[in-house]
């Protein structure tokens, strides 16, 4: 199984040197893992894109930098982090290539705000500022220590996998606030926090809110989008 991987970008449009497997090297471990090979997607022109997607078996959106507000209709607030525009312009095109076209997806962090932004939702841009204080969703521990509780509140790929309620890592400071048309919340945070998503009709495209790739112990994760990508070609 070949899966593709959104590459890590800096604002100044250049790949982050001597960083970018560092930073990656987490979810290709725990894709690895489950017998798939990883091809790293930098942005390049949206026209070279379809050919190396039709090649792809599944993708991942990873974590990284704050999307740019403007992809949702906002002005900026002054805690709004650093954005990547190329990095944005990718990974926008990548989860609408994917919902519109049935490629297996998972999104993790900014992943599943991707993919939320992708579809016509929106963001909070930093959820202690917007109301979000009862649970430590930017935890100070490291990223083994879970953090805080989830409720699964609907039928997904993370219902087959897990108890109704599961203790995840927490590492983001913004989260979903409107959700796109299509998709469905599957598991909160104990403060109401959307924290997993999944596109209706779609055969798996999910997104998370927090690091699996961290925890050994819920790579199954990973292990189901592997399954519904032997299951896509």
């Amino acid at each position: 199984m070949l899966i593709g991987v959104s590459a890590q970008y800096r604002t100044t449009g250049e790949l982050i040197r001597g960083k970018i497997w560092g930073l990656l090297e987490p979810y290709v471990k725990a894709l690895e893992a489950q017998g798939a090979s990883v091809l790293v997607i930098p942005p390049q022109s949206e026209d070279r894109l379809p050919a190396i997607l039709k090649k792809l078996d599944g993708l991942l959106l990873p974590g990284g930098v704050d999307l740019d507000p403007v992809h949702y209709g906002e002005e900026p607030m002054p805690e709004n982090g650093e954005v990547s525009p190329e990095r944005d312009e990718l990974e926008l095109y990548l989860a609408r290539y994917a919902a519109h076209n049935g490629l297996p997806t998972l999104g993790i962090c900014r992943g599943i705000q991707v993919m939320n932004v992708a579809l016509g939702g929106s963001l909070y841009q930093d959820l202690p500022t917007q109301g979000f204080k009862a649970v430590q969703h930017y935890q100070k521990s490291e990223a083994g220590v879970l953090a805080h509780s989830l409720e699964q509140v609907g039928e997904s790929p993370l219902s087959r996998l897990f108890e109704p309620r599961l203790r995840v890592n927490s590492y983001h400071h913004q989260g979903l606030k409107e959700l796109a048309p299509g998709l469905r919340e599957v598991a909160l945070a104990p403060d109401g926090l959307v924290e997993a998503v999944v596109l209706e009709g779609h055969p798996f495209f999910l997104g998370v809110q927090w690091h699996p790739e961290l925890l050994p112990q819920q790579w199954a994760i990973f292990r189901a989008l592997i399954g519904a990508a032997q299951q896509h070609y």
